[in-house]
């Protein structure tokens, strides 16, 4: 393990844990327990630092299974991961909204009129297609709903 691990002249805690492969919880715990050596602290700051020496016996003593104090400890192996697929896309949240304009009023919505609702939208598809919007373009039905809306959430609106 100590083969392609390189120290350095000093780590924190957390990059002595993540070295020897553990937790900091896990490491904490073996260095209460004495099983690994307690860091050095900066004179300064008192911020807990393992020094170039204090690595590699803690990298010794993951190697060896065999702990400062002599006692003998497990380590569990390190998980890989167990295929090389990418992980699967998240699925979308199914559409809390019903009916024939959820749709519609998403797309409203997302071109930032975020306080419509479906209420709103059905209103301004009546007026603006009293026949019905039919085979009109899916675009075009956006964009007039949008503008209607707009129009009506101006506050210099008459009759608002």
């Amino acid at each position: 393990m100590t083969d392609h691990i390189q120290t350095k002249a000093a780590v924190t805690v957390a990059e002595m844990a993540r070295m020897v492969g553990l937790s900091r919880a896990r490491f904490y715990q073996l260095v209460t327990a004495g099983v690994l050596p307690r860091p050095s602290r900066q004179a300064e700051t008192g911020r807990p630092f393992y020094a170039e020496e204090a690595q590699e016996v803690c990298l010794e003593v993951r190697r060896r299974n065999c702990g400062v104090n002599g006692q003998p400890v497990l380590f569990y192996a390190r998980r890989l991961p167990t295929s090389t697929k990418p992980a699967r896309p998240k699925r979308q949240k199914a559409s809390r909204l019903s009916g024939e304009f959820a749709d519609l009023l998403k797309s409203v919505q997302m071109l930032g009129l975020t306080t419509a609702n479906l209420a709103d939208v059905e209103a301004a598809v009546k007026q603006q297609f009293p026949l019905g919007v039919g085979t009109t373009d899916p675009g075009e039905v956006i964009r007039a709903v949008f503008l209607f809306l707009k129009r009506q959430n101006r506050s210099d609106s008459v009759g608002r």
